[in-house]
């Protein structure tokens, strides 16, 4: 959903303390297979001509070999047509939380898909909308006390973080007051969990419900479902105690800004410190160039970045504690705003990049240092004369070290750098060029691209 989020700034106020050290594993509760996973939104939809679970399923395969991890299914459930908005309606005004929405197929449809991710390696996490339903569930009928009322004694539409109700005009505010509801809520969740096998949730509007329904939901499901998956759509430090992960908004505001030369590498070096103390070394971030809500409604990367788009995809996808995104056609150099409430397929005939973000998966696959989290290396920013149009890090763990120089100018940067802490042979990931760092030195970055060098562990894409 289209919501607003807080600024980073305003969240360290709020931020937990900050540990001395980053355990082994946040929290005790990452999946061993989330230690360098890529993660991929499906758009089912507008994936296909047919729009179906079973037209998708049968790109499972391709998207294995692009080196993705993850799929993260928007929602699947019927849709409600009190109030629906264009003429299929949004994914997230959900009528009936355990059916599937007879436009993509069956729940036996829905249950061979997540079985073909499953025989590749694949994990599957579904959509899940907590915070209202449709007008026309059955609950607004059966359990009218399970929402809020307007003063007239009439169902609010949903509420923002304000108090005040949003234009989701097609949409009904449930109460986490409502004990009953709460427990329902729990029920409907397992009865994905234990009827189709997927992996976990990505929680929509997940700032909008109190915290302590989403701390039950994780104490809940994690002893009984091991390798359970949690992500926020919020960013927030304090869902952590919850979620494995949550937005990396601000990151990806910050990118549109810096490629439209709006702010520059200083921004980008106070954001990660900011980071720093806000969120504990093994919180995962999810970060990001597109997803379905910047698509429809902010537009495409190559509107909100240009010819910056893939230098901000690496810095997305090799920073600390980011799991990086890869959206529904944005291999196919998707260039339109796909309709939301509409039938819109996506045009799979643009220029393919998938030889760009498979290297950059397998990068994060091959690399130690680029772990996930808890497993990663630390980021460690360079200092360099290359202005405001450069962001140079350096990432390490054991004998492993990725270095990252980002060029976001025009022009070719030739960039001096000093300070650096591992210096070495090293390779260039994209070209396989030798490459000798010492403690200073020199590193040309083409214009709108980067220099990612790497050593001590597999060096050159495939």
């Amino acid at each position: 959903m289209r919501l607003r989020f807080l600024p980073l700034a305003l969240l360290l106020a709020c931020a937990p303390p900050k540990p001395a050290a980053a355990p082994s594993v946040a929290h005790g509760f990452h999946p061993e297979w989330s230690r360098n996973a890529v993660l991929y939104e499906v758009n089912v939809r507008q994936y296909t001509p047919e729009g179906t679970f079973n037209a998708f399923t049968r790109q499972i395969p391709r998207l294995k070999a692009l080196g993705i991890d993850v799929l993260w299914i928007m929602p699947v459930q019927p849709i409600g047509k009190v109030e629906r908005k264009g003429s299929l309606g949004s994914y997230y005004s959900i009528a009936d939380y355990t059916a599937a929405n007879p436009e993509f197929g069956s729940i036996g449809d829905f249950k061979a898909l997540v079985a073909a991710a499953h025989a590749q390696g694949m994990r599957v996490i579904l959509d899940w909308v907590a915070n209202h339903t449709a007008f026309d569930h059955p609950w607004t009928k059966t359990h009218p006390d399970w929402y809020v009322h307007r003063a007239d004694g009439s169902i609010s539409r949903a509420i923002d973080e304000k108090g005040k109700e949003t234009d989701w005009s097609d949409v009904a505010q449930l109460d986490y007051k409502n004990a009953a509801m709460r427990a329902a809520m729990i029920g409907e969740m397992r009865w994905w969990l234990d009827n189709t096998g997927i992996d976990g949730f990505r929680c929509d509007a997940a700032g909008l419900v109190p915290r302590d329904f989403w701390k039950t939901v994780s104490d809940t499901f994690r002893p009984t479902h091991p390798g359970l998956f949690l992500l926020a759509e919020w960013e927030d430090p304090r869902l952590h105690e919850s979620f494995d992960m949550t937005y990396g908004w601000g990151l990806h505001h910050l990118l549109n800004d810096v490629s439209q030369g709006k702010k520059g590498s200083s921004d980008l070096a106070k954001y990660f410190a900011a980071e720093d103390s806000a969120y504990a070394p093994g919180d995962f971030r999810m970060d990001f160039t597109s997803n379905h809500d910047e698509n429809s409604w902010s537009g495409t990367e190559f509107e909100r970045m240009g010819e910056n788009h893939l230098p901000s995809f690496v810095v997305s996808a090799t920073a600390q504690r980011s799991m990086p995104l890869l959206y529904t056609g944005q291999e196919a150099s998707l260039r339109k705003r796909l309709r939301f409430f509409d039938k819109d397929t996506v045009d799979w005939s643009g220029p393919s990049l998938a030889a760009f973000y498979h290297a950059i998966f397998a990068l994060k696959h091959t690399q130690p240092a680029l772990g996930n989290g808890p497993w990663g290396g630390k980021q460690t920013a360079l200092a360099t004369n290359g202005g405001e149009r450069v962001y140079a890090f350096s990432r390490t763990l054991g004998e492993n070290t990725v270095a990252v120089f980002v060029n976001f100018d025009r022009t070719t940067a030739h960039v001096t750098y000093d300070r650096f802490g591992a210096p070495g042979r090293y390779t260039d990931w994209f070209n396989g060029a030798r490459v000798d760092l010492g403690a200073s030195g020199t590193v040309d970055i083409p214009a709108h691209g980067w220099r990612v060098l790497v050593r001590g562990a597999a060096t050159r894409a495939p």
